[in-house]
């Protein structure tokens, strides 16, 4: 099957540098259609797509994908982290090693995938990912029930193949993993999962665990935070190589040139964002970001949600 033809602007492969809690500035690479996915996780700030898939092709061509990323490693903003992420789940995209290649070719900027885990199941998954400098793979859940309530995963995934994955991954991958547990009140948060999810992080062996919460507007309402104090005892349990993603600390960055409104729609288009983490992605004054914003919404192009006392900013349609 041919390559998806491109839509939007014409830097649609890419958003940001976005303000990361993690990685800094970060350059994401969007390399799939919208909410192409394996799992259907109640907490996506994409919003539910029950349409999953685990047929990995090459959705758009990996010569173009790579053209943008050294055009923007060129330009004059601030980028610590290459990171894919956006639509979906970036490992089913079939040229992902190829273009990894390439941006390392160009540049010593890190290159980080952030990933559901479901490739490493298979051989060419985890080679696919070899050359990457720091791979972020999610672990929601230790048991069937609670992988299937969480993350709704394609009919042909279990969370004992994709541990079981992630245990070979770490014999193979010689690069950083930093296991990302996603914490959902009430789904996998009780003490005997906790649990069985330290042992089986016991058995990966990531370089760290990093604790999530639901922050942006989820997928479904019933995907609740948790509290900081939570998440502190959570993470006095996982011990030492445990570390809750903190928030984004500020750090200068270059304007952005080009179309402001356009900027700010490919961001929104990928993740829900407040109008400070657009100024600081776009090296821009938060009242300047408030304008366009409210254009935006006049015209209906995006629209604005009110998520624990944060309002977020999304594209209409994505």
């Amino acid at each position: 099957m041919a390559p998806a033809k491109p839509t939007g602007n014409d830097n649609h492969y890419l958003y940001g540098p976005v303000p990361s809690r993690r990685l800094g500035f970060s350059l994401g690479v969007d390399i799939l259609p919208f909410k192409t996915c394996s799992m259907n996780c109640v907490y996506c700030q994409l919003g539910s797509q029950p349409k999953t898939t685990v047929r990995r092709r090459e959705f758009f061509p990996a010569k173009d994908i790579l053209t943008q990323i050294r055009a923007a490693l060129q330009g004059p903003q601030r980028i610590d982290a290459v990171t894919f992420s956006g639509s979906g789940e970036p490992t089913l995209h079939s040229g992902i090693r190829k273009i990894i290649r390439g941006i390392k070719r160009t540049t010593d900027i890190p290159v980080v995938i952030l990933t559901n885990s479901s490739c490493l199941i298979n051989k060419k998954g985890r080679e696919a990912l070899f050359e990457a400098d720091i791979v972020v793979p999610s672990l929601d859940a230790a048991t069937r029930p609670v992988f299937e309530k969480i993350n709704r995963p394609h009919p042909s995934l279990s969370v004992e193949k994709i541990i079981a994955g992630l245990v070979r991954f770490r014999r193979e991958y010689k690069g950083r993993i930093w296991l990302e547990i996603m914490l959902v009140r009430g789904m996998n948060d009780g003490p005997s999962h906790l649990k069985k999810m330290k042992e089986a992080v016991a058995r990966i062996h990531p370089d760290k665990v990093q604790l999530n919460t639901v922050v942006r507007p989820p997928a479904e309402t019933s995907a609740r935070p948790l509290s900081l104090p939570e998440l502190d005892r959570i993470k006095a349990y996982f011990g030492e190589s445990a570390e809750i993603i903190a928030d984004f600390k500020a750090k200068d960055q270059s304007a952005a040139a080009g179309d402001i409104s356009e900027a700010i729609l490919a961001t929104a288009s990928r993740r829900p964002a407040t109008a400070r983490e657009i100024s600081l992605s776009l090296g821009k004054p938060v009242g300047m970001i408030s304008k366009h914003l409210l254009r935006l919404l006049r015209e209906g192009k995006v629209r604005s949600v009110l998520h624990k006392g944060s309002t977020y900013y999304e594209k209409n349609g994505r």
